[in-house]
C-alpha cells in the first residue's frame, strides 16, 4: 500500500498552526506569560517563566532580589540568587519591571511599570504606590545647563504612629 505524500509545511501553515494554538490557550496564565516575555524580546526559558510567575501572578508588588529568592525557595523553584539578579535586570531592561534604590542601600523591583511614586514605611521597609496624579511636580527647579530632567521619583517616608 502506497503512502500518501505529505505536503511540506509552509511558513504560512506554520503561522496558522501557531495562531490556532494561541487561540486555544488564550486565558492560560503561563501561555500569556510566555507571550509577554517574547513580546519584550526575552526567550521564555524555564527559569524566566518560573520567576515571571512568582513576580507577576500576585499583581503589582515591590520586591528585592533576596525576597524573590526566598519565594522561589519556598515554591521549590531551584534557582541561584545570581540568576535571579540577572533575570531581574533583564526584565528591567526589557521594560517589564522598574528598578529603584532607596538611599542607595536597598534595590527594589516594581512590577507596576506605569509612572508613579511611593510611600515608604520606614520601620518595615514597605512600599506603597502613589498614583502620579496625586503628586504635583509642576514647580521643579530648572536643571543645570546641558542637562534635562529624565524623570522624577518621589518617595514619601512614613513613620508608624505608636
Amino acid at each position: 500500500m502506497a503512502q500518501a505524500k505529505r505536503k511540506p509545511k509552509t511558513r504560512r501553515s506554520e503561522q496558522a498552526r501557531r495562531k490556532a494554538i494561541g487561540a486555544m490557550l488564550a486565558g492560560c496564565p503561563v501561555h500569556e506569560l510566555r507571550a509577554k516575555l517574547r513580546d519584550a524580546g526575552l526567550r521564555p526559558t524555564r527559569q524566566r517563566v518560573a520567576l515571571g510567575w512568582l513576580l507577576f501572578a500576585k499583581g503589582d508588588r515591590h520586591l528585592t532580589a533576596e525576597r524573590l529568592y526566598e519565594e522561589a525557595q519556598s515554591s521549590r523553584v531551584p534557582i541561584a540568587l545570581a540568576t535571579i539578579y540577572n533575570s531581574l535586570h533583564q526584565f528591567t531592561e526589557a521594560g517589564l519591571l522598574r528598578e529603584f534604590s532607596i538611599d542607595g542601600a536597598k534595590t527594589y523591583f516594581d512590577t507596576n511599570v506605569s509612572h508613579h511614586h511611593h510611600f515608604l514605611i520606614e520601620k518595615s521597609n514597605t512600599l506603597i504606590d502613589i498614583p502620579q496624579v496625586q503628586v504635583d511636580a509642576a514647580n521643579l527647579p530648572l536643571p543645570p545647563a546641558g542637562t534635562k530632567i529624565a524623570s522624577v521619583d518621589v518617595v514619601v517616608r512614613l513613620q508608624e504612629l505608636d
